[in-house]
């Protein structure tokens, strides 16, 4: 008994000392804790990285650019700040607390959110440079004004009736062409955004991407479920031919057939290319639908195609084409040799996610689709004489800025001779 009642006074003595010393060091500890987070307020903050988009360009520095990002569109902008409930008091019942309910102040109403892209397919651009995108998701064509950032739109049971819009295309009059893939025909919207008409019901089977001929005044709608594309009268929409052999249940594989189309597009001179997507290439026309040529094969490679779909040419002659499955854009020359691609599956700026249609405006601005989310996105074309003169500049500094090692000989030349 004596020594436990001894053991216990010593752990007694030294428990008083302990707390002696902790009560001489613990100033100092906090101390030293406050100027540490004095000195790196934010040390368990994630850094972040500021990067410039507008740098994105393809190919790399320091070869030419001949494609650059310029910026992106994904919906009706949105104001956050009108969904902040931090200001709100939140007042919770006592079922909700059991239940696991958050309090009606705590709750977004998505109802109120602005219109944001979903499944984004045909896209056009007007006189003005308004891109017009059309989103099945929605059930409506967005309308965004790049230089004032506004959206409008044209709604599905608002300013139109829609069934599932599909393919854009508008003439030199900003008549906007709306192919309708449910409802089989093709809607016309005048420059105020008013249905003036609708045609093609009684022709089309799966009207996919169209394209006009402002010069010849053709529409070529491209009916996919009948593996045609069907040349209509611009002024009239009386059918006039019909491109392709129809009824074949995507079959046909031969030069000047379609098995499962998608797309058309021009060149300057009328020629017509239409993306054959089962075939996996693509066939150029003339402008009387006779069969001039086709490039492309079924593959994994750059050059090669998967899905193709959406088509565009250049000012220069150049076609460029989306392949879906591939998720990039893909530039070629007229007899199918590949010159540049760009995108991998991704969200980012550059990348695709379900890519789609594309289009080339007349300040050559490349303008593409996608569906997995809804986005458009915008690039800049650097023309082949734009590309030249800056090659031209290029050269011109090299030649102008003096050689490494004919300065350092110069430089030992001279201490030489002193």
């Amino acid at each position: 008994m004596l020594a436990h009642r001894v053991n216990l006074a010593q752990v007694a003595k030294s428990a008083a000392a302990l707390v002696i010393l902790l009560a001489a060091l613990l100033p100092h500890a906090a101390f030293a804790g406050k100027k540490k987070a004095a000195e790196d307020p934010k040390s368990d903050t994630p850094k972040r990285v500021a990067f410039d988009i507008r740098k994105i360009v393809w190919p790399n520095p320091p070869a030419i650019a001949r494609v650059k990002f310029l910026e992106m569109y994904t919906g009706q902008k949105i104001d956050w700040s009108q969904f902040d409930k931090k200001q709100e008091k939140s007042k919770q019942k006592w079922m909700d607390r059991l239940a696991g309910t958050k309090p009606q102040a705590d709750q977004i109403d998505y109802s109120k959110i602005p219109f944001q892209l979903i499944r984004t397919y045909g896209v056009a651009v007007d006189s003005k440079g308004n891109i017009y995108a059309a989103d099945q998701g929605v059930g409506a064509i967005f309308i965004f004004n790049p230089e004032t950032k506004g959206v409008e739109m044209i709604r599905n049971g608002k300013e139109a009736r829609f069934g599932l819009i599909n393919g854009l295309a508008m003439d030199d009059n900003d008549r906007l062409f709306v192919t309708d893939d449910k409802l089989r025909e093709v809607l016309v919207f005048n420059a105020k955004h008013e249905e003036e008409s609708a045609f093609g019901a009684n022709v089309l089977g799966n009207p996919g991407g169209v394209a006009i001929d402002t010069e010849n005044r053709f529409l070529y709608v491209v009916d996919t479920g009948n593996d045609v594309v069907d040349v209509f009268d611009a002024d009239n929409f009386k059918l006039l031919r019909k491109v392709g052999t129809p009824g074949k249940k995507h079959e046909l594989s031969d030069p000047g057939n379609f098995s499962l189309p998608t797309h058309v597009a021009l060149d300057s001179d009328g020629n017509v290319y239409v993306t054959d997507t089962l075939n996996a290439r693509v066939e150029i026309f003339d402008a009387d639908g006779n069969f001039i040529s086709t490039f492309g094969k079924r593959g994994d490679g750059p050059q090669d195609f998967d899905r193709p779909k959406g088509i565009a040419v250049d000012c220069d002659g150049h076609i460029w084409v989306v392949d879906t499955a591939q998720n990039r854009v893909k530039v070629f020359d007229r007899t199918g040799q590949l010159l540049i691609y760009f995108g991998q599956a991704g969200e980012y700026p550059g990348q695709f996610a379900a890519a789609y249609d594309i289009t080339i405006d007349k300040n050559n601005r490349v303008i593409t689709t996608e569906q997995f989310p809804g986005r458009v996105q915008v690039f800049r074309y650097v023309t082949d004489a734009e590309a030249g003169q800056a090659r031209k500049e290029q050269d011109e500094k090299a030649s102008a800025k003096p050689d490494k090692a004919t300065t350092a000989s110069a430089v030992q030349s001279s201490a030489a001779k002193q």
